[in-house]
Formats: structure tokens, C-alpha cells, sequence
């Protein structure tokens, strides 16, 4: 942890990652190819978000996913399954994390960024449970739209309405455009939270998620039906940039898995000693407890170029809650 004699907001946080909060060394310049792969290497051959979504998504179309054929009309069966696809891997891995993480407590508070437990009786939430709450929105809010912007997606990809590729047609094409869909939606979170930053706006489509001040596992996706019907248009991208199915089910799975990971509330998971896998993200986590700061991710410096980089600094809180200020006044 940072010494609280040089960065007074590590004293705000039972956890404070030492130095600024890091971010995609890609767009430095000049370029620093070692950082590059460094940055990758650690996002790709490591157990991360990016690398458990990929797996559910291969999992889910060797064993699960319905023939692209019988998708050429919207039918009971296949959409079924695919609300399945969705539903199961959410519970599963935000309910195995809460457990484990809030319930079982199996890592105590080993970097747990807040100190703080998740809220009970609270009326600002539905059910006034801070848990029920964020179910109800993710499971009946998020994988409802999520599901019918798919059932959309394959629908027109089973009629040939929309460019599609296959593994031996365009194999290049296959591994960059599977590359490059992390990116693709961290450029659309950017533009779109901000958009449901804005005054006006904020109370209608945000609000319900930033109830989350506190976040874990079930809050990743804890959002009003206004804004699912925003964040969710990232997958529309699939009707214009030729994909495969398997594109898709990558796609979905990190929109809708790796939230649950960077909202998680704890940098790492731990197996007995040892660090196991990359969980929570302290970048997102500093936009929950400040709010108008990080509205991206740290996979495209967006924030940094609009001065809104909150790099975990003391500094960096005054400069955004006098930004907060001017906002709202």
C-alpha cells in the first residue's frame, strides 16, 4: 500500500495499489514496445476478465450455441437457449464471486479496496438490499435487453443481412477482430458514459448503477432499463464489421461477465497464498466513489486526453470534486 505521508488518499481506502493507476501504454509516445507487451501479455496470458470471457464464449459455442441455420426465424427453442447463454454465466460467476468473496469471505479483506461491506436496509435501494438490488437489475434488467440485441444480431446473421465470416474463410481477420473487441468496447463505454453523465440526463439512465458507491460482484451490470438500452448498442457493431457467432458470444461475455470481475471490490483473488487472477479494477473503482472522473476504462486513455484521469492521487480527488462542483452548479 502507498504511504499515506506521501499520498493522503491512500488513508480514504483500506486498499490503495501503490503509484498512479496505470493505463494502456499503447498510445504512449514515443512508443514503448516492452510496456506494449507487457500490458498485453499480462491481459492475455494471465487468468483475467479477458481471458475467462473467452473461454465462456468458446465453451459456450462448442457445447451450447444453436446452429446459425436455425435462427433464420425467431422461434421459442433457440431463443431460449440463447437467454440461457446469458443467464447462466452471470449467475454463476457473480454469484460464485459474492459468495466467496462477501459471504464466505474466503479471502478476509485482502485487497479490498473498500473498507466498507456491502449495504442492508437501506431505502435507497430496491428491496432496501444493496444485493437484491443489483440482482433484480442484472438479471432482470441487463439480460433482458442484452438477450434481444442478440436474438436481433444472429436473426440477421442467419438471413445473410449482415456481413459474416468463418475461421477458414478469414482466419487473420478472425484472431484481429477477436483482438480488437475489448477496444471497440471500451471506445463505445467511453462516449456513452459520458453521455449518461451529463446533468440532465444522469438521474434518468445512471442513477440506479451509481447507487453502487460500494460496489461487488452484482453491481457490474446494475443498470436502469434506459441505460441497458444504451450500453448494450455496443453489440450492433457486428451488423456492420463482418464477425462469426463465436465474435458475438465473446463480445457478450465480456460486456456482461468482465463487470462483475472489475466491479468486484477486490484487486486480486487469492488461492491459499498466492495471487490467482486479476479481479477488480481500482481506475473503475475510484469512478464509483468520486463519481465525475474515469469514465472509461484503462484500455484507451480517454480520460487523460479529456481531463478527466483520476490517477489515484490526493491531488487528483481535489481536481475532481471541484469538476463535480462546477457540473452540477
Amino acid at each position: 500500500m502507498t504511504d499515506t505521508t506521501q499520498n493522503p488518499e491512500s488513508a480514504r481506502w483500506h486498499y490503495h495499489p501503490d503509484g498512479p493507476v496505470s493505463l494502456n501504454p499503447l498510445f504512449k509516445w514515443p512508443p514503448r514496445p516492452a510496456e506494449v507487451l507487457k500490458w498485453y501479455s499480462g491481459a492475455w496470458l494471465q487468468i483475467t476478465a479477458l481471458t475467462l470471457c473467452l473461454a465462456l464464449a468458446v465453451t459456450a459455442y462448442a457445447f451450447f450455441f444453436p446452429p446459425l441455420e436455425s435462427m433464420q426465424s425467431f422461434a421459442p427453442g433457440w431463443m431460449f437457449r440463447i437467454w440461457l447463454l446469458n443467464m447462466v454465466p452471470q449467475i454463476l460467476v457473480a454469484g460464485g464471486l459474492h459468495w466467496w468473496l462477501y459471504m464466505r469471505k474466503g479471502q478476509g479483506m485482502y485487497k479490498k479496496f473498500d473498507r466498507r461491506d456491502l449495504t442492508r436496509n437501506n431505502g435507497t435501494f430496491t428491496f432496501r438490499n444493496q444485493v437484491l438490488d443489483n440482482i433484480w437489475w442484472t438479471l432482470g434488467s441487463a439480460m433482458t435487453v442484452a438477450t434481444v440485441y442478440q436474438w436481433i444480431i444472429y436473426w440477421a446473421m442467419a438471413n445473410g443481412y449482415v456481413p459474416t465470416i468463418t475461421w477458414s474463410g478469414a482466419p487473420v481477420w478472425f484472431v484481429v477482430w477477436m483482438v480488437f473487441i475489448p477496444m471497440w468496447s471500451g471506445l463505445h463505454f467511453y462516449w456513452v458514459h459520458r453521455l449518461e453523465h451529463h446533468p440532465k440526463l444522469y438521474k434518468y439512465l445512471h442513477a440506479v448503477h451509481h447507487r453502487n458507491v460500494n460496489i461487488g460482484p452484482w453491481s457490474g451490470i446494475s443498470n436502469h432499463w434506459y441505460e441497458n438500452l444504451l450500453y448494450f448498442t455496443t453489440y450492433f457493431i457486428h451488423l456492420i464489421v463482418p464477425s462469426h457467432p463465436l465474435h458475438v458470444l465473446f463480445h457478450a461475455s465480456f460486456q456482461q461477465i468482465s463487470p462483475v470481475l472489475s466491479h468486484s471490490g477486490f484487486e486480486k483473488l487469492k488461492a491459499g497464498d498466492t495471487d490467482a487472477a486479476r479481479a477488480g479494477d481500482f481506475f473503475h473503482q475510484l469512478h464509483h466513489r468520486y463519481f465525475e472522473c474515469n469514465y472509461g476504462t484503462s484500455e484507451i486513455p480517454f480520460d487523460k486526453w479529456f481531463g478527466t484521469y483520476h490517477d489515484g492521487s490526493a491531488e487528483a480527488t481535489t481536481r475532481t470534486r471541484a469538476y463535480k462542483k462546477q457540473m452540477y452548479t
